[in-house]
């Protein structure tokens, strides 16, 4: 079995709080992905279904060392499959030393690397950083300011700063959007996010991502205020309108 050595000793290896990881992740990226879920976020988005890992900081501390370790065991594997490493959270953006630090030993190891984030802490992704990335998981959660602030209790246009900064470095993005009746519905919007995206020309897929009720448990786990407990998930037929419009700007493989 190969053994990866980080030229870091677990002593001077950045730490980090990690939620969970998931070995054979097949959502988050391109082919079979080692998906590493780590704790912290700027956002309370009222939809999100991980708020144990957002609006509570629950998790393991790791070493970047420790975890790269892991990591290597799949290796192999993972450059068979297409695949790579993706971190996720809460936000990667969230713990920048240990992501900077775990990304960096992914492509030390030939790796693919994606961030999977909000982008509202952009501004924590350092030029380092960002060139050992390979893939952005762009989470624009809303196109209008006003329901964006609504929504997730944070201003939209850092993470506009940072789609254009991606923009600016051709750095491939996949979009993802979640769509929440009665919210992020609206024609109007979703085309101007679509024209947005398309306007970038780095933005390589859209997936349009149905709402759900699957974590709603957690936040009444947690005492957490749940505000969309009466909302259901969108009819099909108005999911496929939605991703209609991003096909129409480009997007043919608009779906999930």
């Amino acid at each position: 079995m190969h053994t990866f050595t980080h030229p870091a000793t677990e002593e001077q290896s950045p730490v980090g709080l990690v939620h969970s990881v998931e070995s054979c992740g097949t959502v988050d990226g391109p082919g079979v992905r080692f998906v590493l879920f780590l704790s912290g976020c700027s956002l309370r988005c009222r939809y999100c279904h991980n708020p144990d890992t957002s609006f509570v900081r629950r998790g393991r501390e790791r070493s970047a060392a420790d975890v790269l370790e892991e990591i290597s065991r799949y290796a192999a594997f993972m450059k068979a499959a297409g695949g790579g490493v993706t971190i996720s959270g809460g936000d990667p953006l969230f713990q920048p030393d240990f992501t900077r630090a775990v990304l960096r030993g992914c492509k030390e190891q030939g790796l693919h690397t994606c961030i999977d984030t909000s982008g509202h802490l952009g501004v924590n992704a350092d030029e380092a950083m960002l060139a050992d990335i390979d893939l952005v998981l762009l989470d624009i959660k809303a196109w209008n300011p006003a329901v964006y602030q609504s929504l997730v209790r944070q201003p939209l246009q850092p993470t506009l700063d940072f789609a254009e900064r991606l923009a600016a470095l051709r750095k491939n993005v996949w979009l993802r959007y979640v769509l929440v009746p009665g919210i992020t519905d609206k024609p109007e919007d979703v085309e101007k996010l679509a024209r947005y995206a398309a306007g970038l020309g780095n933005v390589q897929r859209v997936d349009v991502l149905p709402f759900h009720q699957i974590g709603r448990y957690k936040w009444e786990e947690l005492g957490l205020d749940y505000t969309l407990a009466d909302v259901e998930p969108p009819e099909q037929e108005l999911t496929e309108s939605v991703r209609s419009i991003f096909r129409a700007n480009g997007f043919e493989a608009c779906t999930y």
